[in-house]
């Protein structure tokens, strides 16, 4: 699986800068500032980064650290790579403005299967209220008095017009859901983890727990077409930049050449060279291996219990 998205492509939006507002609602949202400059890029270049860094942030609520240094873990993942689209990632399809209401399926979130299309954009646009104007299956946006906001919105046309509002400076995602999709993505990693080093010591029900778990892992399928650009690509339309990580992380989950391991000293999740591996740098092992060596000396010493 060397070189896995070599001849793949796709685009998303990330902009120059984010901040974290309070709503009215009393809750927390990250969304780009008013100055902010949007980029797009491809994601699939930065495909291992982009996992290894949602799965640390994942890990670092039950690691002991604050909400604050989840927050801003969390706000520079943004500047690296964009919001996560959780819009269009929930709904049963990103195509949800032309139809009368929103559908969703189960998730951490929303309890109701289906409500007003006004009333789930006003959860992702809970500071500024976007244009719109949504008549039964008909709807209309627009986005006139911003000039690079109307450029975005022309270069990324060929997408859903949902997707298209995620890529608005309006749009915001709620703290504590962008905190729980990481959560799911190292969750995700760690049964998998468990299940391979612990299979011997679990029973055949707690085998079938953590199998029908990892089942459950997923959303929508992405879809993707052929372009004849230099060469034949793979052009994926990922509906959500979470869609994108999710399967980025099934390939790289499943790549037994390279896995993602943990490091022995600092704990960062990373790609190993080769399956051995069990430090993400010579300097952690070196750093490792002076540790072991001085509580090694100490317990020769009579220093430390035994």
């Amino acid at each position: 699986m060397n070189n896995l998205f070599e001849r793949t492509s796709s685009s998303w939006v990330r902009y120059s800068e984010y901040e974290w507002k309070e709503a009215d609602n009393g809750k927390l949202y990250l969304t780009p500032t008013r100055t902010a400059q949007p980029g797009i890029y491809d994601p699939l270049s930065e495909y291992q980064r982009i996992v290894l860094d949602a799965i640390n942030i994942g890990r670092m609520e039950s690691q002991g650290n604050t909400p604050e240094e989840i927050q801003k873990a969390i706000q520079q993942f943004a500047v690296r790579y964009g919001l996560l689209g959780l819009m269009t990632a929930l709904p049963t399809t990103p195509n949800f403005m032309d139809y009368e209401a929103v559908y969703l399926p189960k998730n951490h979130f929303i309890r109701e299967e289906s409500m007003s299309t006004t009333d789930y954009l006003n959860l992702f646009f809970p500071l500024d209220k976007p244009d719109v104007v949504k008549q039964g299956i008909e709807s209309m946006w627009n986005v006139s008095n911003d000039r690079v906001m109307m450029a975005l919105a022309m270069t990324m046309s060929d997408k859903p017009m949902a997707i298209n509002m995620s890529f608005q400076r309006e749009y915001a995602e709620n703290y504590e859901w962008m905190k729980q999709q990481f959560i799911d993505i190292a969750f995700t990693y760690l049964t998998s983890v468990l299940f391979y080093e612990d299979y011997d010591k679990m029973t055949p029900e707690q085998r079938l727990l953590m199998q029908q778990g990892m089942e459950a892992f997923g959303g929508i399928a992405p879809t993707y077409r052929i372009a004849l650009l230099d060469k034949p690509t793979i052009v994926w339309d990922f509906h959500s930049l979470m869609l994108g990580i999710q399967m980025m992380f099934s390939f790289m989950l499943t790549d037994s050449d390279k896995p993602i391991r943990l490091c022995k000293h600092c704990m960062q999740a990373f790609v190993a060279s080769r399956p051995s591996a069990v430090f993400c740098s010579p300097q952690c092992k070196n750093r490792y291996n002076v540790y072991k060596s001085r509580g090694k000396n100490k317990d020769k010493d009579g220093d430390t219990d035994a």
